[in-house]
């Protein structure tokens, strides 16, 4: 079974290519309610990470997953080539995901599960799920790459997950946090918000 990733193109714009509003398409995107993850990996002895709610499962045979990632992000060239898991956030967890869109908090712990092999990515520690994986394909998306992973472990956990939808974080339909609305937690900054553009790195463990 092949694990190399495939190139992808960069499409070549002098402008817009279309007329729709993007603001008023990401409001639309908005309505389409999603749970909410944190992609992990290693970066040298770093853990970087990057908030994203654009993930869905592709295939149990083999056993697949997408993630959506901005083209101008850290995250997304680097899982090109390197392991990475995809951490399904609990409920009680808006601030380990404001953390990872860029809105740092001060103070916050964030707990680790350590891989024991290089071939093994990080992964949060209180995570409702988890999904450890290798790259397999990449396909242009536009401003933002589709990226597979096929899955080399997972672990499912007891708790409610973290869900995001018009704009906010819920849990079982009670508003958490308001925020503006987007489509992808990892693309750059939309007013109120700062992306995953930037560079992240584990928090202390105290």
């Amino acid at each position: 079974m092949p694990t190399a990733t495939s190139p992808v193109h960069t499409p070549q714009t002098d402008g817009p290519t279309s007329a729709v509003d993007p603001r008023a398409l990401r409001r639309c995107f908005g309505r389409f309610t999603t749970g909410v993850t944190v992609i992990s990996y290693h970066v040298g002895d770093q853990i970087r990470g990057a908030t994203v709610n654009s993930f869905t499962s592709v295939s149990l045979d083999p056993p697949l997953v997408l993630v959506s990632l901005a083209r101008s992000t850290q995250a997304c060239g680097a899982v090109a080539d390197l392991p990475f898991a995809i951490n399904v956030l609990r409920a009680d967890q808006p601030d380990v995901a404001m953390q990872f869109a860029g809105r740092t908090r001060p103070g916050l712990r964030i707990a680790w599960d350590l891989p024991a092999g290089e071939d093994e990515p990080p992964t949060l520690a209180d995570a409702v799920a988890v999904f450890r994986c290798r790259p397999w394909r990449r396909y242009d998306g536009g401003d933002h790459v589709l990226q597979l992973g096929e899955i080399t472990g997972f672990e499912d956990r007891a708790g409610e997950p973290l869900v995001f939808g018009d704009g906010r974080f819920v849990s079982t339909g009670l508003p958490l946090l308001d925020g503006p609305m987007v489509f992808s937690l990892d693309g750059p900054p939309s007013p109120g918000w700062v992306g995953a553009a930037q560079r992240f790195h584990a928090m202390p463990e105290h």
